[in-house]
């Protein structure tokens, strides 16, 4: 028997393929009660079914997962991968989430009311009703120091840090500096131990006490943990030997001149010089659009 003439136009449409979100209901429910826990319990990681999605694990699976588990009609939102708009990693994670949500997009940070980020944090200061989303690719602190996964729930529940203590001061005593650069270890709330994800040690301190609800997960370890606002977060620090940021000291943005932003060391092909660019990239374009490039130090001037 032939197919009707009109078969074609029976098919469902390219929107209505997904669900919204792509994520089914049951999914989406569940994911929200946890991190209704993690959110009660601040940096306490909490185990959840992860699903299948169509982007390969490792790849900010965990991210995408809370996004779409998060996100509605009436959101905007914005994807960074290490700072960038535009890399390949934001620019697909983008597409597919305006595929199966037709939410808006921006590269805007004070007009998202959503963000998913990748290694960092933006520049600009979160506001109340915005959320940060990580993409964790290893949520335990402690694997650093100890392997077994059995071992490190038992010393988060005695709060047991000693060895991750002694860690760091066996770095001190043989490099006379801490030589962890991106995940650096924070406690929340002077209780629980946490990966703040592979931020730069610039961003650390933007988790304290901040005003927007951060969000952190790892699809690949099925794990959520929460900082919610105002939260206390510390990095772990001697009282003789402070926690540090990274220096630029003499160092400016090549595009708008900032001198107070993460910054990107760039090797120029042609010339071999080496240039520094703003990480955000909206940042840095924002300051150029207002035209409020910063004038040089009288030391900068004298070079």
């Amino acid at each position: 028997m032939p197919p009707p003439a009109d078969w074609r136009d029976r098919l469902p449409t390219e929107g209505d393929r997904y669900a919204y979100g792509f994520l089914d209901e049951g999914a989406k429910r569940e994911i929200r009660r946890k991190l209704l826990k993690a959110v009660a319990i601040p940096g306490c990681q909490v185990a959840f079914g992860s699903r299948e999605m169509p982007i390969a694990r490792g790849w900010g699976t965990g991210g995408l997962q809370l996004t779409l588990a998060l996100i509605g009609p009436q959101d905007v939102l914005k994807v960074i991968d290490q700072g960038a708009d535009d890399s390949v990693n934001a620019v697909n994670i983008k597409r597919f989430v305006k595929r199966v949500t037709d939410a808006a997009l921006t590269t805007d940070t004070a007009a998202a009311t959503l963000i998913q980020t990748r290694h960092r944090i933006p520049e600009e200061p979160l506001r109340p009703h915005q959320v940060l989303v990580f993409q964790v690719p290893i949520p335990e602190p402690l694997r650093l120091v100890e392997p077994s996964e059995r071992t490190t729930r038992r010393m988060h529940a005695e709060a047991d840090y000693s060895r991750m203590w002694l860690y760091l001061y066996e770095d001190i005593v043989k490099f006379k500096a801490i030589t962890v650069g991106a995940r650096y270890p924070v406690m929340v709330n002077r209780r629980h131990l946490m990966d703040p994800s592979p931020i730069p040690r610039w961003d650390v301190p933007k988790l304290n006490r901040g005003e927007a609800l951060l969000l952190f997960c790892a699809g690949r370890e099925k794990r959520i943990y929460a900082v919610p606002p105002h939260t206390r977060v510390e990095p772990l620090a001697f009282e003789d030997f402070a926690f540090r940021v990274e220096a630029f000291d003499g160092r400016r943005c090549e595009r708008c001149g900032a001198a107070t932003t993460f910054l990107d060391e760039v090797v120029d092909d042609k010339t071999g010089r080496r240039v520094y660019s703003c990480s955000d990239t909206a940042f840095c374009d924002k300051i150029r659009r207002r035209g409020d490039r910063e004038t040089p130090s009288p030391e900068e001037k004298r070079g």
